[in-house]
């Protein structure tokens, strides 16, 4: 019940946020055109989030490699890609459970299946944080908490990452439950998933760059100050449990970050609802590709 209305509660206070900004813009809303080149643009931030997509299952599939997972890339990929709309169910989490599951039935153990979802979710918070704490580091982007308090995250979990701690739960399990399936260890610290990672992050990025220059050309100083935006918005849509695809979430974290001075407020709202749509359309478009991807559906999704 407690977990229910802290959902909605969230949820209604980030919309609540938004749209106290739209009534208040609402003028310079209204008067926001897209003229033809926007239209091209449109078309790139879509094309340039669905590469995104397709990277982001690419590197899974070096993360169930990792595991010595026997999956294809291909299928990897594709799996990948069909579960991402899983994360627009209640509770933010369907992505992640779909995964698990597809893993578990390509012949994986649940504890090995859980931990490379895991070590997914991590090094995304990872790439994310290391983006935004640089971006705030160096004065990139103004940032609603301490730069401190960043660092001593992004610290903790590059710690909690390495092999060492990461395999310490399989290794607890596997002692106390007799598990048929001896369970498969990381032996190496992730740096290329996360490498990889960030660079979704920066796919990601530029086509938020691409969405806001459908309304207005970006100068060179402020591609720095939009990826860094970006990231932290997405990382706090990422991880602020009960918003359906962080929805609401990273549109209120965009708006409060992106200084009003240096970027007018209608068109960081018009960027951010076009963003929105581009990345769903993105996602279904992404979820089709993967449907040819995986040959057995059935041996995953049955």
């Amino acid at each position: 019940m407690l977990n229910k209305f802290l959902r909605w509660l969230i949820i209604g206070g980030t919309l609540f946020f938004v749209l106290s900004n739209l009534k208040n813009n609402w003028d310079n809303v209204t008067s926001v055109r897209i003229e033809n080149h926007g239209w091209l643009f449109l078309f790139l931030a879509l094309v340039t989030t669905v590469i995104a997509q397709i990277w982001a299952g690419w590197v899974w599939t070096w993360i169930l490699k990792s595991y010595q997972q026997p999956i294809k890339t291909s299928t990897g990929i594709g799996i990948y890609m069909i579960t991402n709309l899983g994360k627009y169910l209640p509770g933010n989490i369907g992505h992640f459970y779909a995964r698990i599951v597809a893993i578990n039935k390509a012949g994986s153990d649940w504890g090995t299946a859980s931990l490379s979802v895991l070590l997914e979710l991590l090094l995304l918070v990872c790439a994310a944080l290391a983006i935004a704490v640089i971006a705030s580091g160096l004065g990139w982007m103004k940032s609603s908490s301490s730069l401190g308090i960043q660092i001593l995250v992004l610290g903790l979990i590059l710690i909690g990452i390495h092999p060492k701690f990461l395999n310490y739960p399989l290794k607890i399990l596997s002692q106390k439950k007799k598990i048929a399936q001896e369970p498969v260890y990381l032996t190496k610290y992730p740096l290329v998933p996360l490498l990889g990672e960030t660079g979704f992050l920066l796919w990601r990025g530029a086509g938020f760059i691409l969405a806001w220059m459908v309304l207005k050309m970006i100068t060179p100083a402020q591609i720095l100050p939009f990826l860094g935006t970006f990231s932290f918005a997405w990382l706090l849509g990422l991880v602020v449990p009960g918003a359906p695809g962080g929805l609401g979430v990273f549109e209120a974290t965009a708006i409060a970050l992106l200084d009003t001075e240096k970027f007018p407020a209608a068109n960081v709202l018009v960027t951010v609802a076009i963003y929105r749509l581009i990345s769903i359309l993105s996602e279904v478009i992404a979820a089709g590709i993967g449907t040819k991807l995986v040959k057995d559906k059935a041996k995953f999704f049955g």
